[in-house]
């Protein structure tokens, strides 16, 4: 978790993880306690889990699919209600990114109706900021707004202080504003995704690198849609920095590119337009 957190899904985590699952059912096989071989199970549909994200960060969506296929299966075989949530998460971020929105609602909804979302408020408030997420982008203003206030309702009564598992780390009120942004944007109140950005750019915390870059592309497009177009080059230019050092993961990737495609529909003849794309290109012959 702290390799994705500074660079991102690549294949050598994907790989990684899922030879520990591989070990973990192999040692499950030895004949220890029904507890122990629960527990197995649950650490193997961890590491699948973590490969799948992997695979959905790195924009092998096909493999990320049958990967929490696999993963959804050991969670079930552990019983373990936290690693169905993170799974159904992961759904609804796999169905976000192939533009299947619907479905990213019914797999955030799948992830609120698990156990230990009605039980602890921090993974609803997960689940209802992915739902937000769904709504936003089927044009469901109402819908995403109540679902935004849901999760910060739940986030409020969340224990902060406790143990938690290392997948659900990144979670908290920046992460919430980070979604926020991209909620707010989506439905045209680009001043307010932009505020939500500057928020949770402050409170990030450093070691989840990639997290940052990701905001920083989302602030750029607020910035962008309210025309302000100098800010938002200068914005989206100080992603290559942060992630220097490493290939840039393929959800970055895709939404720098989303940036450039934007910029060009709104700037199309700026001096602005055409530096960032020199630089754009540049970067992109890099990697």
């Amino acid at each position: 978790m702290e390799l994705d957190r500074s660079r991102g899904g690549h294949e050598g985590l994907e790989r990684t993880a899922l030879a520990g699952a591989a070990e973990c059912l192999e040692k499950q096989k030895l004949g220890a306690s029904q507890r122990i071989r629960l527990r197995l199970f649950s650490v193997a549909a961890d590491y699948t889990a973590t490969a799948a994200w992997s695979a959905i960060d790195a924009r092998q969506m096909d493999r990320a699919s049958q990967l929490l296929g696999r993963a959804l299966y050991l969670a079930g075989m552990a019983k373990d209600p936290t690693a169905e949530m993170r799974v159904w998460n992961s759904y609804a971020m796999l169905a976000y990114h192939r533009d299947q929105y619907a479905e990213a609602v019914d797999a955030a909804y799948a992830a609120l109706g698990t156990t230990i979302a009605r039980r602890e408020p921090l993974y609803s408030s997960l689940a209802h900021a992915r739902t937000a997420i769904g709504h936003s982008h089927l044009g469901d203003r109402q819908a995403a707004i109540r679902s935004l206030g849901h999760a910060q309702e739940a986030l409020d009564k969340a224990e902060t202080d406790g143990p938690r598992p290392s997948w659900i780390a990144f979670y908290g009120l920046s992460e919430l504003m980070a979604m926020t942004a991209i909620v707010r944007d989506r439905i045209g109140d680009s001043a307010e995704a932009e505020a939500a950005s500057h928020t949770a750019l402050a409170t990030i915390p450093g070691e989840f690198r990639r997290n940052r870059a990701l905001a920083t592309v989302r602030l750029a497009l607020a910035q962008l849609h309210q025309r302000d177009v100098d800010q938002a080059c200068t914005t989206a230019a100080t992603v290559f920095s942060l992630m220097s050092g490493n290939p840039i993961p393929g959800r970055i990737r895709s939404l720098l590119g989303d940036y450039y495609r934007d910029l060009i529909t709104l700037a199309p003849d700026a001096s602005v337009t055409r530096e960032w794309g020199d630089r754009y290109r540049t970067e992109w012959s890099r990697l």
